[in-house]
C-alpha cells in the first residue's frame, strides 16, 4: 500500500477546501416569557413549517434551530393564563435567509426581533 506524502501547507490547504462548502444556512430561533407567568401552547409557524412548546415558565428560553425552505411571514400564537389563544404576525423570511429570529414575551406582549441576512 502507498501513502501520499504531502507538505503540512498543502494539506491544510485540502482540509480548508473540503470544509468551505459545507455551511448549511439556518435560523437560530430562541422563544423567551418575560412575562412572570408561565404560557403554553406557543407555536412559532414559518414558510413551510412550524415548531414550538407546550409550556414556557417564567424566564425561561426556548432555543430551536431551522432551515428556510420557501418564503413568506412568520406568526407566533399561543394561549394566556386565561386559556385565550392570541396570534400575532411576525417578519417575513426568504429560503437561505440565516441568522437569528426571536419572540419576546413582556408584560406588554410579545416583541420580534430578527436579524437575518440572504446567503
Amino acid at each position: 500500500m502507498r501513502y501520499l506524502h504531502l507538505p503540512a501547507s498543502a494539506a491544510l490547504l485540502l482540509m480548508l477546501l473540503a470544509t468551505a462548502g459545507c455551511h448549511s444556512a439556518y435560523v437560530e430561533a430562541v422563544i423567551r416569557n418575560r412575562t412572570g407567568g408561565p404560557i403554553s401552547l406557543v407555536e412559532v409557524d414559518y414558510p413551510s413549517a412550524s415548531f414550538g412548546t407546550q409550556d414556557l415558565q417564567a424566564n425561561a428560553d426556548f432555543h430551536y434551530r431551522f432551515k428556510v425552505l420557501g418564503s413568506g411571514d412568520t406568526k407566533v400564537i399561543w394561549t394566556d393564563a386565561m386559556h385565550q389563544e392570541h396570534t400575532l404576525g411576525g417578519p417575513a423570511l426568504k429560503e437561505g435567509d440565516e441568522g437569528s429570529l426571536s419572540v419576546t414575551f413582556g408584560p406588554g406582549g410579545p416583541v420580534w426581533a430578527k436579524a437575518v441576512k440572504a446567503r
